[in-house]
């Protein structure tokens, strides 16, 4: 090897940084002390400081318009905020009110009874004594309507009772069970369903006689097929969503998920299905008594006061137009409370 004086540059470049580093390392492994000083000097308080209230600032955003909190409220809770909301079914709502209270209160409000006949007033027209006027036999047609009113409503709200009920559990069934049941099940339907209407109330009426009660029957023997037919297809709908699966999984039976978790789940649906089969009745029942085969006198409806006064509607329109005015009433008004039930109970629409 040949001798002589060693690199300064190389040695600096080799033998600086080293002895820099453990140098550097030596002060961060070895010396707490000043581990805590260069900690301090870095900008962080030690560990007794204590804050004061002036060492903070509320911060303003910009954004803060931007959000906007939703209040927790329930399904039903929700869906009662839009109902009212919606004026045209609160209108609805309201004249309904007042025509059961027409009905329920009316024939108090008068001297007459509605089977009270009077030769000496026939065919008045609207006045002081008769509100409505009076008809061929003299009978207050003021007290004739509250009382066929009651007849008119009672029919509807049973016959549509009955339906959801044999609806309901018909179509729970079905659905519920599947299979060559479900199959079974609405193949009967479909031949219940296939029967004409009028066809079957002339054969109740000749079988049971003619009345509310046959009446009754008459609508209601094929009329649930329909809400059958609501109930299934609801049910399948949400048969296979999670929380379905889920009670399965944890081994609940099929009765108490049909009874617990499904049919809860379509009581907005059939809600709103029931104050679309109200008026169906309503005009059901005025159409048989209308030809016959409805409510009977003494007792009367409102079809049965317009089947009476449709052979003299020409010299006397009054008899005709207070009866029609309250089915026309009666019915468009569980139509519109209906469509605004139909908006606020669908949860699909959230504003």
């Amino acid at each position: 090897r040949l001798s002589g004086p060693p690199n300064p540059l190389r040695a600096g470049r080799r033998r600086g940084p080293v002895t820099g580093m453990r140098a550097a390392g030596s002060d961060r492994m070895g010396d707490p002390a000043r581990i805590g000083n260069s900690v301090r000097m870095e900008g962080t308080a030690p560990a007794d400081a204590e804050l004061r209230p002036e060492d903070f600032r509320f911060v303003e955003r910009s954004d803060e318009g931007s959000f906007v909190l939703r209040p927790s409220v329930s399904y039903w809770q929700d869906a009662w905020r839009r109902l009212r909301r919606n004026r045209a079914a609160l209108l609805s709502a309201a004249l309904l009110a007042l025509v059961t209270a027409l009905c329920v209160v009316g024939p108090e409000l008068t001297p007459y009874g509605h089977e009270a006949l009077s030769m000496t007033e026939k065919n008045l027209g609207p006045s002081a004594a008769h509100w409505f006027g009076t008809d061929k036999m003299g009978r207050d047609l003021f007290t004739r309507v509250a009382v066929g009113g009651r007849v008119s409503l009672i029919v509807a709200l049973v016959g549509a009772l009955i339906d959801i009920l044999v609806g309901l559990l018909y179509g729970g069934v079905a659905a519920g069970l599947g299979g060559a049941v479900d199959n079974a099940m609405m193949r009967l339907a479909d031949v219940l369903s296939s029967i004409p209407y009028l066809v079957l109330a002339v054969l109740v009426s000749l079988i049971l006689g003619r009345g509310m009660a046959s009446l009754l029957v008459a609508m209601t023997l094929t009329g649930w097929c329909n809400m059958a037919y609501l109930v299934r297809g609801q049910i399948l709908q949400i048969k296979e969503q999670e929380f379905v699966l889920a009670a399965r999984a944890l081994g609940t039976s099929p009765w108490r998920i049909l009874w617990k978790h499904l049919i809860p789940n379509i009581m907005g649906v059939m809600i709103v299905a029931v104050t679309f089969d109200i008026p169906l009745f309503i005009f059901g029942e005025a159409f048989l008594s209308y030809i016959g085969l409805g409510i009977q006198p003494p007792m009367t409806s409102w079809g049965a006061l317009a089947s009476g006064a449709q052979q003299q509607m020409l010299f006397y329109p009054w008899q005709l137009f207070f009866p029609t005015l309250f089915i026309s009433l009666t019915m468009l008004s569980f139509q519109m409370l209906g469509d605004g039930l139909r908006d606020a109970l669908d949860p699909r629409v959230r504003d």
